[in-house]
């Protein structure tokens, strides 16, 4: 059964903290005399709530208990002269990825191997683009090469298998700047003490007329997934990075004729040298120099595109069946481009770390910010980011249990074990409590690798060593100096 424990003061209902673990919920802080259980049914996300109410006398242990059920039916809770209500649930998951591409299979790998709770939240099959790519031939260890579908089908396995969940779901807001993270989808929130995401890009339009009309219709902007649909006929590609002239490669297996319009001079294209030298070579594949596509046409399906010579102004009508578009992709940020920091091209910033700029909140994958967006990137992106999450939640649950949630006032030495003359100062401190036995907690903190602190209270290094006295979870004294005249100070 679940359960949520629920405190009422004076203006109403204050708090209240969902726990999957608890069998009622009991209520504190009520008008003396009375108190209540709350048992909610196991369709706990649904609209409709049961709520056993046990009234008890003032003075009497032992009195039976009168029971009355009320039906409740609200998004969240409603209860009768409440006027206000704050509800903080407890994490259904220890990580959430959001995305299930090489970067997200990969964290979730890592994230269920060091025993988290881990769901990777994918609205279709797990793989992202890396799916669509028919030949891989430079990831490690697969030297005559393999497919995308092949290497990302064994990456979901391989998470499955360490106990990864995935859930079938589009994800259609979040919160991320408590310590819970709220993640909404379609069909159901989910809560998790850190978030990756891992949400990738996706295609960049030409955004020419006839495009949109004919997308699925001839417009397509994945080989892999259409080639076979246009097998003996004539195809344009358009672009001249990788993706593109690779695709164009796979595409000579299935079409009679592939046309490349490259923007750029004759001979130069953005491929690498390789891709580009065994594309020159190809009988099959064609080039058009200096221009770009005008308009796609045709009424039902694809008849033909209009190219416009960028150098000359001159236009002319290529008769084709298809065109696949390989212009560069587009960050898939839209979800958190006003929580999280992004660059001008709409990637999240992160720091080596995988961090963003909220805590507890990481990025991987070819949504991020970086040089080279391949899958063997997005892998190491994906694996930093679950090792990064692990060490954040497992420090984050120390600090609160032992500084944060403390009923006593904590001294926390910040320290840098490799400094042996201020880590002889941190001796003072030990003394210090010694002579005022009973008054603080003690807590010494590596400040060279505890990140969440470091990051979370700006302490740098330069500044070591630090006290920091905490009182009801908060920093109400700091001493820069550490010397039994500063160290009197606590006490004052």
């Amino acid at each position: 059964m679940h359960g949520v424990t629920i405190e009422y003061r004076d203006d109403g209902l204050e708090r209240a903290e969902y726990n999957t673990h608890t069998e009622g919920a009991n209520f504190s802080g009520y008008p003396p005399g009375k108190s209540e259980t709350l048992r909610l049914t196991d369709r706990v996300r649904t609209n409709l709530w049961r709520v056993e109410r046990h009234q008890r006398g003032k003075r009497k242990r032992n009195s039976q208990v009168k029971k009355q059920r009320t039906r409740i039916t609200c998004s969240l809770f409603f209860l009768t002269n409440l006027s206000k209500v704050v509800i903080l649930l407890a994490a259904n998951y220890d990580l959430l990825i959001l995305g299930g591409g090489p970067a997200g299979l990969a964290a979730g790998i890592y994230g269920a191997r060091a025993k988290l709770k881990t769901a990777i939240i994918e609205k279709g099959r797990p793989g992202g683009q890396a799916a669509t790519t028919g030949e891989l031939v430079n990831y490690p260890g697969f030297g005559p090469g393999t497919t995308g579908p092949e290497l990302t089908q064994a990456m979901a396995d391989h998470a499955q298998a360490f106990g990864v969940e995935f859930i079938r779901d589009t994800v259609t807001g979040v919160k991320l700047d408590e310590n819970i993270k709220v993640i909404s989808g379609k069909k159901d929130d989910y809560h998790a003490k850190a978030v990756i995401i891992a949400l990738g890009a996706e295609p960049r339009l030409l955004n020419v007329p006839g495009e949109g009309k004919l997308r699925g219709k001839g417009v397509s902007y994945c080989a892999t997934c259409d080639a076979d649909l246009f097998e003996e006929l004539d195809v344009a590609v358009v672009g001249s990075g990788d993706a593109a002239v690779e695709e164009a490669e796979y595409l000579t297996r299935f079409a009679d004729s592939v046309t490349m319009i490259v923007i750029h001079d004759e001979g130069h294209v953005d491929a690498n040298q390789v891709s580009a030298e065994r594309a020159f070579k190809s009988d099959k594949i064609k080039w058009i120099w200096n221009s770009t596509v005008k308009t796609i046409n045709g009424d039902e399906i694809v008849e033909s595109i209009t190219v416009k010579n960028i150098k000359t102004g001159e236009e002319s009508d290529l008769t084709v069946n298809g065109v696949f578009i390989y212009i560069g992709t587009v960050p898939k940020t839209d979800l958190v481009k006003d929580i999280l920091e992004l660059n001008p091209q709409g990637y999240i910033i992160t720091d080596d770390q995988m961090r963003t700029n909220v805590e507890g909140v990481y990025a991987a994958g070819d949504v991020r910010d970086k040089y080279l967006r391949q899958v063997v990137t997005a892998v190491a992106d994906g694996s930093i980011a679950a090792v990064a999450a692990q060490k954040y939640i497992q420090e984050r649950e120390l600090w609160e249990k032992e500084v944060i949630n403390s009923p006593k006032p904590v001294v926390v030495v910040y320290y840098n074990p490799t400094d042996m003359q201020g880590t002889e100062k941190t001796g003072m401190v030990d003394q210090f409590l010694q002579n005022n036995p009973g008054k603080f907690n003690l807590v010494k903190v590596d400040a060279t690798r505890n990140e969440l602190v470091k990051t979370r209270y700006q302490i740098s290094e330069e500044s070591l060593p630090l006290i920091q006295l905490f009182v009801d979870g908060k920093v109400t004294a700091t001493i820069n100096e550490i010397s039994e005249e500063s160290l009197k100070e606590l006490l004052k």
